[in-house]
């Protein structure tokens, strides 16, 4: 037996009051975010030590600077994988833009301090200047953890446009790039 009642279709002020009590719900949610204990200081501090631990180990791959350079790898993913479960935990929900933008820095500031500091503690790492080493990664990791204080702003502010992240494909793609890029400084050191 066939269902022959149709399906009802929403007027138009019907449909404008639900896409407005959404935006409402959308800046409610933005307001009422609330970040982990540390969030930020705890990435800035991760990505500054994985800064100095792939200075270390590119500058002198041997068999203990690659673990430190590992391992350097290794801190940013707990430390971020942690804070990121406790957001979820605090706020009931999942935000692409807090994964993408703050932790994965493909943010513009966050992406170009990075790539200074970076750079700026190689150099230093070759030619053994460990104070530059040290405060190009910490201020990397200050600054990082400044840009994910601004994109929580930001987002506060205008959550429909700073909400969604870099898709999950464009983000293997460039960590593809940046392992690529880090085995190739790797072989021809």
């Amino acid at each position: 037996m066939e269902n022959t009642k149709k399906p009802h279709i929403p007027s138009a002020a019907e449909a404008s009051a639900a896409l407005n009590d959404a935006e409402a719900a959308r800046a409610t949610l933005a307001q009422s975010t609330k970040m982990p204990s540390w969030f930020f200081a705890s990435i800035g501090a991760a990505i500054a030590v994985q800064i100095a631990s792939t200075a270390v180990g590119v500058a002198d791959p041997s068999s203990p600077t690659l673990t430190a350079l590992a391992s350097g790898i290794a801190v940013l993913v707990a430390v971020a994988g942690v804070q990121l479960a406790r957001f979820r935990q605090l706020n009931g929900v999942r935000l692409g833009g807090l994964l993408s933008r703050v932790v994965f820095g493909t943010g513009t500031l966050a992406s170009a301090s990075y790539a200074v500091a970076a750079v700026a503690a190689i150099l230093g790492a070759f030619d053994k200047r460990w104070w530059l080493v040290a405060t190009s990664s910490i201020i990397g990791g200050a600054l990082y953890a400044l840009n994910g204080r601004r994109w929580l702003r930001a987002y506060r502010t205008e959550p429909a446009l700073h909400a969604r992240g870099e898709s999950l494909t464009w983000l293997a793609l460039l960590t593809v790039a940046a392992l690529a890029g880090l085995a190739l400084l790797l072989l021809y050191h």
